[in-house]
């Protein structure tokens, strides 16, 4: 049986079918990067090495988050939604007894586990999740001098800023590190690899060696760089929707007040998603280098993606490891100062920065949808996500309009290495919420499921087929949303459709209802204690 006649089976039949060799994993998870940031996605922003897994593999153009950094965590790792498990830090609640992540369902098949990178969740990857190695960053105020970090649970020295650290050439060394001893003592077993970058996410922090490729790269501002990434996902069939309109009125509530983000960031500063003629040349000149900061940021974090893909080549793995990229959320409007501090005297970048990409780039690095991190409406869920797996993909370089959730992440590696989804979960415990990707790696089919369903700070949305229901705030009126034609929400059908609102709102509440239950059902405050491999 040819690949391509393996891959047109059911599931079922070609796990029962597989080769003896089991894939190996490793899911790539990006930190606040805007749908179209990358290439592949449209962006202008030089992404050679996502642009070729791209090429190798498949890019599905429905893929989606949790709207924030923790749950989507918490879906990627466990195949649960944030609600169910309260294993990330933003959900209420104690973690149910029954919770499994990734490292314990892959270890009954013979998996190593690696994590490299940002946490934020509850619990240690080690002790409770189940990786063998962790380079574990737990403070996210700084790039150049984070202040807690840990190697294999054990804490390293604070970082200081004259030492030349930068945490996203370090996530990746360590990746590389592991790898090699994988190589060198387990060449026999498969491996799953989380690696998590915290690359784009504030503070603004980049080696100035890459800002310094990018600093007249916006200088156009953010409408003329919104209508160009636009007409690029147009042509490569990215999107069928209308280009959403920017909203000045819409900030995360958190963010400094006008007056104290002039004082505090600088005079360039500008709090609001305005028209960029509107600015003054002093304010566009600090915005273009903001967005030329965060162009770094995935710029370096692309070079390490090559370095880890260049390590898999070196060990004669890449092939037969299927690679996931996505990011956990979309572009952010935040705008705050946390950590050290900022000095609008340093250089914007800088270890003595601390600048926030803001609602003008952020809604062009979510182009062509509406609003951003932390909100449900589709510029604050879609994610970019790459699939390449050269040994298993022969529809190299297509695209998948299947939807998609981080909650299919662990379903779709169990799938492939043979482990039964019901089996590797207590009895007390609800299915995965997740579903297996695998039937889409070989053709564009749209996987059952009843729903996708999001709920972030109190902003809310479920998703049933082609229509979408969403609210801003829990006492927000609910909008209706034909996903086939008006992806980008630009006209709310809830008043033609009552009683499909009713529906989909109903269904919502049902989902909700149903995951709390599930999870104050059988609650404790830790989890089995993994202790080395097959735990």
């Amino acid at each position: 049986m040819n690949r391509r006649d393996f891959l047109s089976l059911p599931a079922a039949a070609m796990a029962a079918q597989a080769p003896r060799r089991k894939p190996n994993f490793l899911v790539i998870l990006a930190d606040d990067m805007g749908y179209s940031d990358a290439g592949c996605y449209g962006g202008d922003i030089d992404t050679p090495n996502l642009d070729g897994l791209a090429a190798r593999g498949l890019r599905f153009t429905h893929g989606y988050s949790t709207a924030r950094c923790g749950p989507s965590r918490s879906g990627i790792l466990t195949g649960h939604y944030a609600q169910q498990t309260a294993a990330d830090v933003m959900t209420p609640g104690k973690v149910p007894d029954w919770t499994r992540f990734a490292p314990h369902h892959l270890k009954t098949a013979g998996y190593r586990a690696y994590h490299s990178g940002k946490w934020h969740i509850r619990f240690k990857p080690q002790d409770a999740v189940g990786f063998d190695h962790s380079y574990t960053l737990l403070d996210q105020n700084s790039f150049f001098a984070p202040r807690a970090s840990q190697l294999d649970g054990r804490q390293i020295p604070p970082i200081k800023k004259e030492e030349g650290f930068y945490a996203t050439t370090a996530i990746g060394g360590h990746a590389v590190r592991f790898l090699k001893e994988h190589a060198r003592d387990h060449a026999n077993d498969p491996f799953y690899f989380y690696l998590a970058f915290t690359a784009p996410h504030f503070p603004l922090h980049a080696l100035q060696e890459d800002i310094d490729k990018y600093k007249d790269r916006f200088a156009e501002g953010w409408d003329e760089a919104r209508a160009k990434r636009y007409a690029r996902m147009r042509k490569m069939g990215l999107v069928n929707c209308k280009l959403s309109k920017m909203e000045p009125g819409m900030w995360p509530d958190w963010n400094l007040a006008s007056g104290d983000l002039n004082t505090r960031a600088g005079a360039g500063e500008v709090s609001r998603a305005v028209p960029w003629k509107t600015l003054t040349p002093e304010q566009k000149k600090f915005q273009r280098t903001k967005m030329a900061i965060h162009a770094a940021m995935i710029d370096r974090m692309d070079q390490e993606i090559g370095r880890v893909t260049s390590q898999l080549k070196a060990m004669n793995a890449l092939d037969d490891t299927v690679i996931v990229f996505v990011s956990d959320n979309g572009a952010s409007a935040e705008q705050m100062i946390r950590g050290d501090g900022h000095d609008p005297a340093a250089p914007p970048g800088s270890a003595m920065s601390h600048l926030c990409l803001g609602p003008g780039w952020s809604s062009a690095a979510n182009t062509p949808f509406r609003l951003h991190k932390s909100w449900v409406h589709e510029g604050g869920i879609s994610s970019p996500w790459i699939v390449s797996w050269p040994n298993g993909i022969a529809d190299k370089g297509k695209l998948r309009r299947t939807p998609c959730h981080l909650v299919d992440i662990v379903p779709t590696m169990m799938d492939l290495a043979g482990v039964d989804a019901r089996g590797a979960l207590p009895s007390q415990a609800p299915p995965l919420s997740g579903r297996s990707l695998t039937p889409a790696f070989a053709r564009d089919t749209v996987l059952p499921r009843d729903y996708i369903y999001f709920h972030h700070n109190r902003n809310r949305a479920i998703r049933v087929g082609d229509w979408k229901l969403a609210s801003i705030g829990e006492k927000g009126p609910w909008e209706l949303y034909d996903m086939a034609k008006d992806r980008s929400e630009q006209t709310d059908l809830a008043a033609k459709e009552p009683a499909r609102v009713a529906s989909l709102a109903t269904k919502w509440q049902e989902a909700e209802d149903g995951f709390i239950r599930a999870r104050e059902a059988s609650q404790s405050t830790g989890m089995p204690r993994m202790t080395g491999r097959g735990a």
